[in-house]
């Protein structure tokens, strides 16, 4: 039987598992999904020496980043985000070979192009997490000015505060890339005025649970396109399972 399996810390309750596991029953696949929560990414070839049957692993936090110097090829939009969330585990003999790809990208991407038009030509990413580096990456390969907000001074980034009702008018893509209102705070928003939103407006919230946040509650009031991360997370689960089995990229 095949293995396919989830490295992070800690796990918790992962919508991996539950959507291969399924997806395996659903079409008869012979395979299973397994967690495989390491303290260290130090564990990983422990990991791989351990299951010789594993196809391909998911890479979660806080380990996209720190997985990258284990790998043997690293695609060029991976290397380009600068995080890892899909290895493929190829066996040659005895040696292990690891392929590091992205698929936060791809699913952001998908999930998003359909709602933008022509007059959306700036976006606003807040935070500045491993996720918002992928965020980042697909805005710019659909043709949009991107620039990151963050609650500190850092380079490269403006503040929350200094987002007026005329840089919302400007960027009206905004991308929540933070937990901010996630369950169980489902109380809290990010800090924007949300009254200069209108129907050119787009909320992307990566958060799923609750299905709908605070911050694209209040952005609907005023008429502003919403989506929550459920359809992007199943387009990466569906990436995931293309990079370890589809053609050889």
């Amino acid at each position: 039987m095949d293995k396919y399996g989830l490295i992070g810390y800690p796990l918790g309750h992962s919508f991996s598992i539950s959507y291969h596991n399924q997806r395996f029953a659903d079409e008869g696949i012979d395979a299973e999904y397994v967690n495989f929560e390491i303290p260290s990414i130090d564990e990983l070839p422990e990991v791989l020496s351990s299951n010789p049957d594993l196809k391909g692993l998911n890479v979660t936090i806080p380990y996209k980043e720190k997985v990258m110097p284990f790998l043997d090829h690293i695609s060029p939009e991976a290397r380009a985000i600068g995080a890892v969330n899909v290895i493929k585990v190829i066996h040659e003999g005895k040696k292990i070979k690891l392929k590091g790809y992205n698929s936060d990208v791809i699913g952001f991407t998908q999930s998003i192009e359909p709602m933008l038009e022509n007059f959306h030509k700036k976006a606003l990413i807040l935070g500045t997490g491993g996720a918002s580096k992928a965020i980042d990456y697909g805005l710019k390969s659909l043709g949009l000015e991107t620039v990151f907000v963050s609650r500190y001074e850092r380079p490269g980034t403006i503040q929350y505060e200094s987002i007026t009702p005329e840089v919302v008018k400007e960027y009206n893509v905004i991308v929540n890339c933070t937990p901010m209102g996630m369950f169980p705070k489902t109380e809290v928003c990010p800090n924007l005025p949300y009254e200069a939103m209108d129907e050119r407006t787009i909320l992307y919230d990566l958060i799923y649970n609750p299905d709908e946040t605070l911050f694209m509650k209040r952005g609907k009031q005023y008429g502003a396109q919403t989506k929550n991360g459920l359809e992007m997370l199943l387009l990466q689960a569906f990436a995931s399972w293309e990079f370890w089995n589809g053609k050889e990229r």
